[in-house]
């Protein structure tokens, strides 16, 4: 299964396919959203303007999110929640799958008829806002007081707070005991361990396994992974100013290490990392036994241990120095609530945006579904009606709270093109069709011009 193949479980996995035509789709994709802000920016120079009230004095404001049928349940539940206190202003849900919902949305803002609130991205928040086709939050009454700075600065950029983060989760190298236990291997120490202790564990893991069974999965499939792997190295994945923070070295090295692994036997072949890519979250790897660790975000840990029958264990990622503070994670926010520019009612669209980030009931509804509740009280409020999976993961989220390194930077115009470039010279590098220095400079060239288009 790939590392970090989307940092939130309800997104549906896609379908199995070729890396060229993954990257030719998800540079596509990405064409149709700055297609589609585009157009947006051109018919408003400005935000939404008031519009006249219904006869009867209500409001409709339309509310559009990816997820599954939980999600919606979920959801629903927190609108009639909000439309209980708030009788003048209705809620109309859009949902869909992750596969379909940004092509539906950049059509819908390019018709100019986007949905006044949105459910938004990491990867595509920027491509957004800077073509002015995201509200300004922060001219609203929106409280912002009881969110992690980090989580909160995630949804800032030039035209303003564009995002407010729904949910809050971090990287993680998920561990299935069950795995180490049958393999007569003790659990590592996710506090003091190295990259070295990594590869060595994994590797024994293996060793002493069923054939078919490995020590951890492949990492190369996300450009999260090789975000943890920069920060670790003084590098980044991206600047405060929108350019790529690493050289093609970097890269290189990141590729050098997993080809280790490989040769190792301590991640599965080549042709097994491909094979993972196109399963679902309830058939990877981990959740079926056949890896003992695997890298996922924090929010995925109640999934994969629902679909793996047994509890798993939240490790830290291992380091250079092996001190934990020196892995430099960071709080992500796992989606953000943003609302469209042009919406004709931005007042009532903030203030259904407020009681999502604030109030109590919202968070007895939407409980850990989108990550861990952003908001310190809500959290607090709710935690006696959490899973004890999801009780795990906010433990783990608190835990690690003082030793997180700087939060990094938003992902620039372009970056959702990104991590199918990582994932498809991943490929080349473990079927040995390119050298690790080959593909950096190749891969990073790509990248710049994604970012810079």
């Amino acid at each position: 299964m790939p590392l970090f193949p989307h940092s939130d479980p309800a997104a549906k996995k896609h379908s199995a396919e070729t890396p060229s035509n993954g990257a030719k789709r998800r540079l596509r994709k990405t064409g149709v959203v700055a297609a589609a802000a585009a157009v947006v920016l051109a018919l408003s120079a400005c935000g939404g303007g008031a519009a006249p009230q219904s006869a009867d004095g209500k409001v409709e404001l339309r509310f559009s999110w990816w997820g599954g049928d939980k999600r919606a349940q979920l959801t629903q539940a927190a609108i009639a929640a909000f439309e209980a206190e708030n009788p003048n202003i209705k809620i109309k849900p859009e949902f869909g799958d992750w596969s379909g919902y940004w092509d539906k949305l950049a059509t819908q803002m390019a018709a100019n008829d986007a949905p006044d609130i949105i459910q938004m991205d990491e990867k595509y928040i920027t491509e957004y806002s800077s073509r002015g086709a995201l509200l300004d939050l922060s001219k609203y009454d929106i409280d912002t007081s009881k969110l992690d700075e980090a989580a909160l600065n995630a949804g800032k950029g030039p035209k303003g707070l564009t995002g407010i983060a729904a949910g809050i989760n971090a990287a993680t190298i998920l561990a299935n005991p069950a795995v180490f236990k049958a393999a007569g291997v003790a659990l590592p120490d996710d506090k003091t361990w190295t990259w070295e202790d990594f590869g060595r564990i994994a590797a024994e893991v293996t060793a002493k396994s069923p054939k078919g069974t490995y020590g951890a999965a492949a990492y190369g499939t996300d450009e999260a992974s090789l975000g943890v792997w920069l920060r670790q190295n003084g590098k980044s994945l991206y600047t405060s100013d929108g350019k790529l923070g690493f050289e093609p070295g970097d890269i290189a090295e990141w590729w050098a290490f997993l080809k280790e692994l490989s040769e190792k036997k301590a991640v599965p072949s080549a042709s097994e990392v491909v094979e993972a890519e196109a399963a679902p979250l309830d058939q990877s790897g981990l959740a079926t036994g056949k890896n003992g660790m695997a890298f996922w975000w924090s929010n995925q840990e109640p999934a994969l241990e629902k679909a793996a029958g047994s509890e798993l264990q939240i490790l830290r990622f291992p380091s250079k120095t092996g001190k934990s503070a020196d892995a430099q994670l960071w709080y992500k926010a796992s989606q953000f609530w943003s609302a469209s520019s042009r919406t004709k009612h931005p007042k009532e669209t903030a203030k259904f945006i407020n009681f999502l980030t604030n109030n109590t009931k919202a968070g007895e509804a939407l409980l850990a579904d989108r990550g861990v509740y952003p908001n310190s009280d809500v959290r607090a409020a709710i935690a006696s009606k959490l899973t004890p999976a999801d009780t795990k993961v906010v433990k783990f989220i608190d835990q690690i709270k003082d030793e997180l390194g700087e939060a990094p930077a938003p992902p620039p115009k372009g970056a959702g093109a990104i991590q199918e470039i990582v994932k498809r010279y991943t490929s080349e590098v473990l079927f040995n069709r390119l050298s690790t220095d080959d593909a950096g400079k190749k891969a990073v060239d790509e990248m710049k011009s994604a970012i810079s288009s």
